[in-house]
This record gives structure tokens, C-alpha cells and sequence, in this order.
């Protein structure tokens, strides 16, 4: 019996020094896990994690001048797992091959211990990666997915104080530009990145990966917060016991069954607008269907093209509802009055396929009027397409000549917008027609979403036709009467503003004064003009 425990211990030495200290742990954790399984007194006996109330508990009065610290994962967000987070950041700010890469290290980063793990999947998402692209990503990617995940109740107890000050472990340029625009942080401590250049190397600073419990003692000193929130783990534990009154965060409150999640009228504030192209939170499961639907829905993207470019409406719209497509279309083609004149469809602009599926389920062909598009969407558009100038004289006498030919689709927003809000419509078109049409338009989409403010605009309509089941919403509404016209008396703002609201009503989305400039300024830093080789202004992107 004791030779016998000699060679035990022998062996789990040697085991010791071959595996890496991460991997060890893990297989020792392995090994308990499914000791206690067969021992369920030994696992009470075992378990011993010190207790801290539920958030749930945690009293929102007289709280204006209180100091709250936490992390955001696990302390603000339903979610403790930061991977999603990175393979943001891999997939929108580096490329598909670094978000593939990041998603094969799943099984390595499962055994690693969370230092390891951290240090890991930084060098995957960041080495190499240039620092604007990160701003950009930081700026315009994150900021949704951080909202829709965020905790409700931890957010009311967040508002109710007077300062808020995070520490986390992740890198601070993923996490500091959200929480001190959108949750008004004081201070963001955060693990900081080597660089080179305008390069990131995937290298942690000098000063290595923050630990929250340290850092909170060297920024506060004896002083102590008066609230910490965190998560059930054994760092947040240390963390959180530094302060005056510790909750613990959790999905819900199993007692009164209150949810967790975050509706949308209670943002901080609004989102109108953001940037990238998945639609969903990227788990490793999720990322992983994605990467082997990608096939699939290469080849479907292009089959829809094809039928759309190639055969008859009818057919086409059949064939495109058989693959997958959603198109729900409510209303019909608007009658003819007397005048020569066409029919002048006004859109909400959603993607850059909105004409495209009105004339599709109108049956009939129309010509679109557009600020930008991109060569090859030009190619491939099964309608015909008219470029805009931004030049209201010359602008207004080229879609007076093309109604005249014939009737002609508008989307007076001059951009599209993702989320339930109309920008503000402008007034040229109601200048040139009496016989306007107004037609709501919406799409859904779960995987990829088919408009970009930084990418290219010319795989936009690959993206949106290689969702599994794109979804498009046509509303087609009565023809406005003339006396809500210029005809009748009215002003060309009036008559752009009363079918904003009508189309907004319509669809239940909130109207906005904000404009493609104001778009292209949060998204990418500039108002989405550049200059063409002759020196003049063109857009880059709707």
C-alpha cells in the first residue's frame, strides 16, 4: 500500500513539470470535479466562498454622493465572459482570418488559468493590429453590443451615485471610450498595450495585466468606496470586499423573478447609429456556426444576386423567397392621374437594396436616384441607378428630367440607419413632384449586416443576401394628397417633414433631426466626403 503511494505521488509529480501550471490546474479541477460528483458530502463540505448579497438587494436612495467601483465584465454587463468582446475586435478591426484564428484557440484558452488566458487572447486580437482600426472598433462596433448586454439593476445602482470609477483586467482601449461616453465614468483602469508605431505588437506593458484588488488600493488608498459590484468569482470576491457595501451581479433575482435585461428606452443613451458587420454577439458558439454557415451563404448570397439580376420579377421574387428571403410587401402600385409626369416613391433607406425590392414587388421597372454607389453595386443593380451630385440646382434638374421619363425612387435620408430611427429627410424631392408615394421600408437580419460606414460598400449586398433568412418589410402607403403638396400650398420642408412622421408612425420608429453628416462624424471621424482626382468632393460610402 505504501509502495503504492509512493508511485502516486511520483507520477503526479512528473506530471507536475511536463504540463504547464495552467494546464495542470485545469486537470486537477477535472479530476475534483468529478470526485465530488460520487462524494456530494465531501463537495459541501468543500465548497467555501465568502457570501455578498445580490444587487438585486442593493438600495438606490440617497446614493447622489456615493463612490461606486467595478469591472464591467461581470460587474456591469449579464455576462461575465470578455471572448466576445475580443473576437470583436479580431473579426471588425482585424480581418476573418484573425477572428478564425482567435476561435481555434478556444480549446488552449479552456485549460489556461485566467492570467494565461488573458495574456493569450490579447496577443491573437492585438498583435499586429493598427491603433485605428482598435479607435474605430472602440468607437463604433462595441458601444451596441456593451448596451444590449448591460445589466439593468447594476445600472440603476451605476446612475444613482455621483462617481464611478472602473477596473478591469482587460485591455483599457477596448472599454474606456464606452463607459466614459455612454456611463459617464470618472476613471478607467484598465490593462495597457505595447506598441509600435501605429502598430499594436500584442505585448502587455510594463506594468503587466491590472489586478483589480491592487489597483483599487493604489488608486483609493485607505479610503474605501462605498459600493462595489462584481461577479460570483473568487477575484471579484477580493475585489469587491475593499468596499463599504459589496453586491454580487447575476442574471436575475430567483426570488422575485426580475429581469435582468436592458430595454432599449432605458439606454443612457440613444443608439442611433453603429458600425461592423456581425449583427449577433460572437460566443465561441455562435462564432463557430457563423464560420461554417459561411460557405452556405457565399453561395446563396450569389445565387439570390443572379435571380435578381437575370430573370423576371415574378420569378425572381419566388425563386428569392424559396431560398430563404423574407419579403413582405402590404399595399399596391398607387393609380395614375393624367399628368405626364412619373410617380415619385419616397423610401426609408435601409440598405442599399431598397429600390431594388420595391421595384421587385411593384412588378414594374423604376430608376434610382443615389448620392453614392459603388461601381460594381452599379454593375450588378437589375434596376436603373442615377449618382446624385449634393448640388441642389443641378441635383433637382436631373430627377426632374428623370420623371418625366419615367417613376423614380428617392430615399431622402441620404444614408441608411440600422436602428429604429428616421434621419432627417430632405426637402428637395417635394420640389420637383405632386404625386408622391411614401413607402416604409425595413429589414432584419441575424448574422451580417448589409450596410458599412468604414468597410466596402460594394460587398454590402453580398453581407445582407448572405444572412440565412434576410428579411425585407415594404409598406407601400397612399399617395399623398395635393393639398399636403407643394401644389396645395405647402412649404417643401413641411410636406418632407409630415412624411417622415407618416413613414415613422408606420413603421414605430422615433424621427431625428440628425443627418448623413452626423452619421459619418460618430462612426469614422470625418463628414463622408473625399476628393476625387479632379480636386471635387464625392461621397464615400451612404
Amino acid at each position: 500500500m505504501v509502495f503504492q503511494m509512493v508511485l502516486l505521488k511520483l507520477a503526479d509529480w512528473i506530471l507536475y513539470q511536463l504540463l504547464a501550471n495552467s494546464c495542470y490546474r485545469a486537470a486537477r479541477k477535472m479530476r475534483s470535479y468529478g470526485f465530488f460528483l460520487k462524494n456530494q458530502s465531501l463537495k459541501s463540505s468543500q465548497q467555501q466562498a465568502p457570501s455578498f448579497p445580490n444587487v438585486f438587494k442593493c438600495g438606490l436612495e440617497n446614493r447622489g454622493s456615493d463612490i461606486l467601483a467595478c469591472d464591467i465584465h461581470g460587474g456591469l454587463l449579464r455576462t461575465e465572459s470578455f471572448f466576445p468582446y475580443f473576437m470583436l475586435v479580431a473579426f471588425e478591426g482585424g480581418s476573418i482570418l484573425r477572428a478564425f484564428l482567435l476561435l481555434l484557440s478556444c480549446p488552449i484558452l479552456w485549460v489556461l488559468d485566467y492570467e494565461l488566458k488573458l495574456r493569450a487572447m490579447i496577443f491573437i486580437t492585438f498583435c499586429g493590429l493598427r491603433l485605428k482600426d482598435m479607435e474605430n472598433v472602440s468607437r463604433a462596433v462595441l458601444p451596441k453590443f456593451y448596451l444590449e448586454n448591460l445589466h439593468l439593476k447594476a445600472f440603476e445602482v451605476l446612475a444613482s451615485t455621483g462617481s464611478r470609477f472602473a477596473f478591469t483586467s482587460v485591455p483599457r482601449v477596448m472599454v474606456e471610450g464606452f463607459l466614459k461616453e455612454y456611463l459617464l465614468f470618472d476613471n478607467v483602469t484598465g490593462t495597457e498595450l505595447h506598441t509600435v508605431g501605429h502598430y499594436f505588437t500584442g505585448l502587455v506593458s510594463d506594468s503587466g495585466l491590472v489586478l483589480k484588488h491592487r489597483a483599487l488600493k493604489d488608486y483609493f488608498g485607505d479610503k474605501k468606496p462605498d459600493i462595489g459590484l462584481g461577479s460570483s468569482s473568487l477575484h471579484d470576491h477580493l475585489f469587491i470586499s475593499l468596499c463599504k457595501e459589496a453586491y454580487v451581479v447575476s442574471r436575475d433575482d430567483g426570488n422575485s423573478g426580475t429581469s435582468s435585461v436592458m430595454p432599449r428606452d432605458k439606454y443612457p443613451k440613444p443608439l442611433v447609429f453603429h458600425d461592423g458587420r456581425l449583427a449577433f454577439l460572437p460566443t465561441p458558439f455562435a462564432t463557430l456556426s457563423m464560420f461554417m454557415w459561411l460557405p452556405i451563404g457565399v453561395f446563396l448570397a450569389f445565387f439570390r444576386l443572379f435571380v435578381g439580376i437575370h430573370l423576371p420579377y415574378k420569378l425572381a421574387l419566388c425563386l428569392g423567397i424559396w431560398s430563404g428571403v423574407d419579403v413582405r410587401v402590404k399595399g399596391c402600385s398607387p393609380s395614375r392621374s393624367g399628368h405626364r409626369k412619373g410617380i415619385l416613391y419616397v423610401c426609408t433607406h435601409r440598405t442599399l437594396l431598397d429600390p431594388v425590392f420595391l421595384s421587385t414587388s411593384l412588378g414594374q421597372p423604376l430608376t434610382a436616384v443615389t448620392y453614392s454607389l459603388s461601381r460594381m453595386s452599379e454593375l450588378i443593380a437589375p434596376i436603373r441607378t442615377v449618382r446624385l451630385t449634393r448640388e441642389r440646382k443641378q441635383d433637382g434638374r436631373t430627377m426632374q428630367r428623370l420623371l418625366s421619363e419615367g417613376d423614380l425612387v428617392v430615399c431622402p435620408e441620404g444614408t441608411t440607419c440600422r436602428e429604429p430611427y428616421l434621419l432627417r429627410f430632405s426637402s428637395l424631392f417635394a420640389e420637383l413632384a405632386n404625386e408622391i408615394v411614401p413607402v416604409a421600408m425595413n429589414t432584419r437580419v441575424s448574422m451580417f449586416y448589409g450596410t458599412t460606414a468604414s468597410g466596402l460598400k460594394c460587398l454590402d449586398p453580398i453581407f445582407f443576401l448572405m444572412n440565412p433568412r434576410p428579411s425585407y418589410h415594404i409598406q407601400i402607403l397612399e399617395k399623398l394628397p395635393r393639398e399636403l403638396t407643394c401644389a396645395g400650398g405647402r412649404s417643401s420642408c413641411e410636406v418632407a417633414n409630415y412624411i417622415q412622421r407618416k413613414l415613422a408612425d408606420t413603421l414605430g420608429f422615433e424621427c431625428t433631426t440628425l443627418t448623413r453628416k452626423d452619421k459619418y462624424m460618430m462612426l469614422a471621424g470625418n463628414e463622408g466626403i473625399v476628393q476625387d482626382k479632379r480636386g471635387k468632393s464625392q461621397s464615400i460610402g451612404k
